[in-house]
């Protein structure tokens, strides 16, 4: 890998939850809302979950979260273990100068707990907003990764670049644990390009992780030795079609939304979901309950040991905290532990 970072070592995978903070009913202050959420979070470290991971977007009517290093700063404040992550940052919108500077901030509020993970990118409003080419994403966010660690190693030297100059200035405080640099991708060019500057892969839905690791091998880098960060799209409950049938509405708004930004591909020839039932059909979403979930995870851990974390969402936007969190006991307590054990016993 690129990068000096390590993480401590642990006995296997980490599970954890997903935020993006969303927020789309009207009668639903964000103060109570990110109170509540920030309670789920401290509660859901107690019943044993691992980290939390923190999405980002701008101008979004539901207030999709635009300061995930100030949310990271509240959690690490609420927690003492969990792990803290970002899946992620949109980098070439940001001055890396600044990301470098938050996030060793937080490396070091946190105990040194803070991985920075970082994507191109793909929404032209953002792009157009922040007066940023989204032509130009590749290189900026290329070369704002190799910014951010010559940020982080002390260095006064001075940058010349494609896209940042910098002075023969210092960047002040460095982390004392320096954070891993993952980089989420979907497309080939983008994933070959992870595998080229991060530490680590940030996955969406589980299906690029052998592209990934195909990429490593191409570059001549150490398969047996890569990371990936897994972020699942999945409903697991007790009685998962129930579950659906109540929040499944929720999901059709995440998902069109996403697709109206731009996400999976143009959005003026990328149909839309029509229906909750249209998204399991299509597998946008999966169903299980526990003993589903158990089966397919640790197939999924014994065939690519390589993921070092797979993660929830919380909650879906406009979904009740209380329900996201029936969830989360569910997965601590009916599906979590029994991963581990079959983990442990390499089954």
């Amino acid at each position: 890998m690129t990068s000096q970072s390590e993480t401590p070592a642990q006995p296997g995978p980490a599970f954890g939850l997903w935020y993006d903070f969303r927020n789309p009913d009207p009668q639903r202050s964000f103060g109570s809302f990110y109170s509540e959420v920030l309670d789920q979070i401290g509660w859901a470290e107690q019943k044993g979950l691992d980290s939390v991971w923190l999405t980002e977007h701008h101008f979004c009517d539901d207030g999709y979260s635009p300061s995930p290093f100030v949310l990271g700063s509240a959690i690490a404040q609420r927690t003492s273990r969990m792990r803290i992550g970002t899946n992620l940052i949109v980098s070439p919108l940001h001055d890396p100068v600044r990301l470098a500077e938050d996030s060793a901030t937080l490396s070091l509020l946190s105990g040194g707990r803070f991985d920075l993970g970082v994507g191109q990118g793909y929404w032209v409003r953002e792009f157009e907003a922040f007066g940023k080419k989204i032509t130009q994403r590749p290189s900026l966010l290329e070369e704002g990764i190799e910014v951010i660690r010559r940020a982080w190693s002390g260095s006064a030297e001075p940058h010349e670049g494609k896209r940042y100059r910098l002075p023969a200035l210092p960047v002040t405080p460095v982390p004392e644990s320096t954070p891993q640099l993952l980089v989420g991708a979907m497309a080939d060019p983008a994933i070959e390009r992870a595998a080229r500057i991060g530490d680590g892969f940030l996955s969406t839905q589980n299906a690029h992780h052998r592209s990934y690791l195909d990429a490593l091998e191409r570059l001549g880098r150490p398969v047996a030795d890569a990371r990936i960060y897994a972020g699942q799209w999945a409903i697991v409950a007790e009685d998962p079609e129930k579950v659906w049938s109540q929040i499944g509405q929720h999901a059709l708004y995440q998902l069109n939304e996403y697709i109206s930004w731009g996400a999976f591909g143009p959005p003026e020839s990328t149909p839309r979901f029509t229906d909750p039932a249209q998204i399991i059909e299509a597998g946008a979403y999966q169903l299980m309950d526990a003993e589903a979930a158990i089966t397919h995870y640790s197939e999924m851990l014994r065939t690519t040991p390589q993921i070092r974390d797979v993660h929830f969402w919380a909650m879906l936007p406009g979904e009740p905290v209380d329900s996201g969190s029936e969830r989360i006991a569910y997965l601590a307590d009916k599906v979590v532990p029994a991963l581990r054990e079959r983990v442990r016993a390499g089954s």
